[in-house]
């Protein structure tokens, strides 16, 4: 089939690289004349494991292709895939800006010839499809055309096996026509059983943001039962495993922190609450989970300044991991956003190293300092902050990193190191949820 994804952003770029795999021709269409130039070349503009080999490998096979000219890609295409980007307003309110989703959608109606179906890839609110519908329609009054939903469910870090083996595909579609058309799109995961979950628009729009509101809200519980522990001497880590072997709940999302980030969790639950809002009927739940969610990013500012003695003014403190989760470059939303700067504006000197981030860090953090070898980010350091569980953080040296600091204190905010084992080494320990985590 010919396919055209436009935006080749995160879920752009890997559908369109995805697709390509599957065996279909694809064309991913960019304003970003730079991003297009680079892309021809073999760059690929983010971090996500896999993705290049794949990307490379399909450019090499013709089946994937990357062009800043919509017409012609359009023209041919059996199913057009919108995948720009939906960030909160800029207004600060929470709803989902759809502004590139629109500006897409009339900017293809006018190239539609042979029957197509216009997919929305990007993650959007209840009533878009039908909007995108009307966009076209109005641009293109005589085009044959029909308007599906295919919500993407991607997790950064594994998001090739998260298209190439899903848990479900989710088509909202109006007609028979357009199921038939994005059978044909997904036919090797049919081959494989895959669930597909057919249904209206309006239903499919919503499943996306209630499944990342639910995962939010087991984040934002174990975070509150982390918190308790921690006033009444319990263990949140053998509570999440107690709570998660009931098959009713699962033990996905149960492992406390600094809070959720990243590109989805906080825009989709404010968007949802939004949404709910504006049709009368709030989601109280997800309004908790998002405060919560904020008030766990504050407490963690509280914890490190406790571990060392009530103030940081002064103090030169390590810190591992930035991005808001391991095997990604993303930056977006991340708990070191909240806390660090904190840290900094209370006198604090920063030393920071992430495998991926920094490039994306000092650009939204400048005050910080950045090291590309995280023994060296540990010098002299008064205490050591872990944030970010990348797996070269599990199996550290932590005796030549207590050799290197100042002060042995150690902040494990993703409680990836045993308590007891730490203290042996000589380090203050503090966690969360467990023994030594206040």
């Amino acid at each position: 089939m010919r396919i055209v994804l436009i935006g080749t952003g995160y879920v752009g770029l890997v559908s369109g690289a995805c697709l390509a795999e599957f065996g279909h021709h694809v064309i991913c269409v960019d304003k970003d004349q730079d991003k297009i130039a680079s892309l021809k070349q073999g760059i690929v503009p983010i971090y996500e494991p896999g993705l290049n080999d794949m990307v490379e490998r399909n450019v090499s096979q013709s089946r994937l292709f990357f062009t800043t000219h919509l017409e012609e890609a359009v023209r041919k295409a059996d199913a057009v895939f919108i995948a720009v980007g939906t960030p909160s307003s800029r207004r600060g309110d929470g709803y989902a800006d759809l502004t590139y989703v629109y500006e897409a959608a009339r900017e293809l109606a006018p190239f539609l010839k042979a029957y197509t179906v216009v997919v929305d890839k990007s993650t959007v609110p209840v009533g878009t499809a039908r909007q995108v519908k009307r966009l076209i329609k109005e641009a293109n009054p005589d085009a044959d055309f029909d308007v599906a939903s295919n919500p993407e469910f991607l997790r950064e870090g594994a998001a090739l096996g998260d298209f190439m083996r899903p848990d479900r595909v989710v088509i909202g579609v109006d007609s028979d026509r357009a199921v038939d058309v994005l059978k044909r799109v997904y036919q090797p995961l049919y081959l494989i059983e895959t669930p597909m979950v057919i249904t209206g628009l309006e239903t499919a729009e919503l499943i996306k943001y209630a499944a990342n509101a639910f995962l939010a809200t087991k984040i934002s519980f174990i975070n509150e039962m982390a918190n308790l522990c921690e006033a009444v001497g319990g263990d949140v880590v053998g509570l999440a495993k107690g709570i998660g072997l009931d098959g009713r709940i699962g033990k996905k999302f149960l492992h406390p922190g600094p809070g959720y980030g990243g590109s989805c969790f906080p825009k989709d639950t404010l968007a949802l609450i939004r949404v709910a809002q504006e049709h009368g009927s709030p989601s109280r739940i997800v309004e908790t989970v998002v405060e919560v969610n904020a008030a766990q990013k504050a407490r963690m500012i509280w914890k490190i300044r406790n571990a060392l003695g009530g103030s940081e003014a002064g103090k030169t403190i390590a810190v591992l991991g930035l991005t808001f989760k391991p095997e990604t470059d993303d930056m977006r939303e991340s708990p070191s956003l909240t806390v660090l700067p904190a840290l900094v504006e209370k006198g604090a000197i920063v030393r920071a190293h992430d495998p991926q981030g920094i490039p994306v860090a000092e650009k939204l953090m400048p005050e910080l300092q950045y090291f590309d070898d995280p023994y060296e980010t540990c010098i002299d350091a008064s205490g050591v902050v872990l944030m970010t569980e990348w797996n070269q953080y599990r199996a550290l040296d932590l005796k030549r990193i207590k050799d290197l600091m100042k002060d042995p204190i150690f902040i494990d905010l993703r409680n990836v190191y045993d308590p007891k084992t730490m203290s042996e080494l000589g380090f203050s320990y503090t966690c969360v949820g467990r023994a030594n985590g206040s």
